[in-house]
């Protein structure tokens, strides 16, 4: 009698740890269970840790509640102003609602892909070239706002929408470098000339300095004089003011011919006088005609 008592207590420790381990269930501090009872959902959820469902009776489904990183594959969509483009993203989402998740969309991570790419091609059709590579914050927040819309009802959040990436056609890509580097062709130029226009104003204002103080000139000839012999492997060639020349010419007296009084002389020393000439008429040959 004993012995078939002992038996069935073992019989029945036996079953009640097989039921144990049949009924028992952990879900993780990132995860949810969604308990299904004959098919139909019950309405509590459960929680992180150890749980029990009636075997063969419930089934439990785990749904991940961490944030989830989606890449969406490039699309390719002509933009508003007519330029092929190719364009990349990246969805950041999670799970709010673990029965809805579940319940109202077969598989909520394909669904969420499939709507990213969407909202892509939609986003790239409606916005122009220089929207989509200088201004993707607001194309980020627009494309947020088209996923997020459907998802709201199969319990998903999205976090954030981010475009990686913008192909561009070379042909494409050759024709923005070109107006880049007349861009800046440009408005180097227009330094340039603003430079030459401030350089020339100053250089008026001190000629009007150096024209009143004449010295000033001189100093600053002999300040660049200075500057220039800095540099001992080179040839200074030092300008003469025409100035200078001009007051000297002035201050001295004309100068005379090295050769001219010596010549002059001798012919003055054999020249006779008059008195002493020959008379060229001795027969008055001359008279008799007058």
């Amino acid at each position: 009698m004993v012995e078939e008592l002992v038996a069935a207590g073992v019989a029945l420790v036996s079953a009640g740890a097989v039921y144990v381990m049949a009924a028992a269930r952990v879900v993780k501090q990132y995860e949810r269970g969604v308990v299904f009872r004959l098919g139909k959902l019950r309405p509590d959820v459960r929680g992180p840790g150890f749980t029990m469902v009636v075997p063969g009776v419930d089934k439990l489904r785990k749904v991940n509640m961490q944030i989830v990183t989606m890449p969406v594959p490039g699309q390719e969509g002509i933009t508003r102003d007519n330029v092929t483009v190719r364009v990349d993203a990246v969805v950041y989402f999670k799970v709010t609602s673990p029965a809805e998740a579940i319940v109202r969309v077969e598989d909520y991570r394909f669904a969420v892909a499939q709507m990213a790419q969407t909202s892509l091609r939609s986003i790239i059709g409606k916005s122009e070239l220089d929207d989509l590579l200088s201004n993707r914050e607001k194309l980020n927040q627009g494309l947020e706002l088209m996923i997020d819309s459907p998802a709201v009802e199969w319990g998903v959040t999205i976090d954030r929408v981010e475009i990686k990436d913008v192909s561009l056609p070379e042909t494409m890509k050759r024709s923005m470098a070109r107006q880049a580097e007349a861009d800046r062709e440009r408005r180097a130029r227009v330094i340039n000339a603003d430079a030459e226009l401030q350089a020339s104003k100053k250089l008026a204002e001190a000629a009007k300095e150096m024209s009143e103080q004449p010295a000033a000139l001189q100093l600053r000839l002999l300040q660049t004089v200075v500057a220039v012999a800095a540099e001992k492997n080179s040839t200074l060639v030092l300008p003469f003011p025409v100035e200078l020349l001009r007051f000297l010419e002035r201050a001295a007296p004309a100068p005379q011919q090295p050769g001219q009084q010596s010549v002059q002389q001798p012919v003055q020393e054999q020249r006779p006088p008059l008195e002493s000439l020959p008379d060229p008429d001795p027969g008055g040959l001359n008279s008799g005609q007058d």
